[in-house]
């Protein structure tokens, strides 16, 4: 059993940096295709992508399952196209830990345990440390701490949709058409606001590669990973995400953290470890 539940572990970390290293790439192609139009590059891709895997054209999806679907998607499109903006005016590691108070608000919301309170303190303490309105935040720009709290949000009702939309049929398929109904999003801001960028099909190859390890590649490894793997493993897992992330940032796109800011992320990183523990 011990050599199943270590390579699933594996597998999360690879997807883990897989998605991180995406994100870092989409942000050096912001100066050619725009935030807004890498997102489309990025969404659509993978859309195309995960439709041909899944093979949908051999598998129906009831009509009572398409709003919650399309629900579903959407969330998903409107928080990659947030997450986007918000990283073209502030570091990916505080993009992340800014994005994660999404799924912890839903896992806290949903418990009546007491425990949780000091979950939410962490997480309320690591929102402040990275404000800008901080003396040590000063530089931080306050419409991209705004616009990655508006991701967080999306992420959060792309929980609760996915979870409703996950019964709809194979998870796969679920995905594919997700990211179909999220490229519906995206592509319109991709088109209007950066629409003469992305025509350019000298950038084809590096939307692709975004769309690879941004979704296609680490939803998969997920995918195979979470059949050995507890929910709360996973959980636990995921909380490492922001770590990730700055470390991409500081390899990638040169990127430093102050002290403060670091110490935001880790209070971010164990409200989000101690809400998993506490609700398993």
């Amino acid at each position: 059993m011990r050599r199943p539940l270590l390579s699933s572990i594996l597998l999360i970390l690879m997807a883990m940096f897989s998605i991180q290293y995406g994100a870092s790439i989409a942000k050096q192609l912001f100066p050619m295709a725009g935030a807004a139009g890498t997102t489309a590059l990025r969404v659509s891709l993978s859309a195309l992508i995960l439709l041909v895997v899944a093979k949908v054209w051999k598998h129906k999806i009831s009509w009572r399952s398409v709003p919650m679907i399309a629900a579903y998607g959407a969330s998903l499109g409107c928080m990659n196209l947030l997450f986007y903006f918000a990283l073209e005016k502030i570091p990916l590691g505080i993009a992340v830990a800014l994005e994660f108070i999404g799924p912890l608000a839903v896992a806290l919301l949903s418990s009546k345990k007491i425990v949780d309170l000091i979950w939410v303190l962490l997480a309320a303490m690591g929102i402040y440390l990275i404000l800008p309105l901080t003396p040590n935040n000063s530089d931080l720009d306050v419409t991209g701490v705004i616009l990655a709290l508006g991701a967080g949000l999306f992420w959060g009702l792309y929980i609760v949709f996915g979870k409703s939309a996950a019964k709809s049929g194979n998870s796969l398929q679920v995905t594919a058409w997700g990211m179909a109904f999220a490229a519906m999003v995206t592509v319109p801001f991709g088109i209007l606001l950066n629409g003469s960028q992305i025509a350019d099909v000298f950038l084809l190859p590096m939307g692709i590669l975004v769309a690879i390890l941004s979704s296609a590649l680490p939803y998969s490894l997920e995918m195979k990973a979470l059949r050995n793997l507890p929910m709360k493993s996973f959980g636990i897992l995921m909380s490492l995400e922001p770590v990730v992330a700055t470390l991409m940032g500081f390899l990638f796109l040169q990127e430093s953290l102050s002290f403060h800011q670091w110490v935001a992320i880790v209070c971010v990183m164990l409200a989000s470890a101690g809400s998993t523990i506490s609700h398993r």
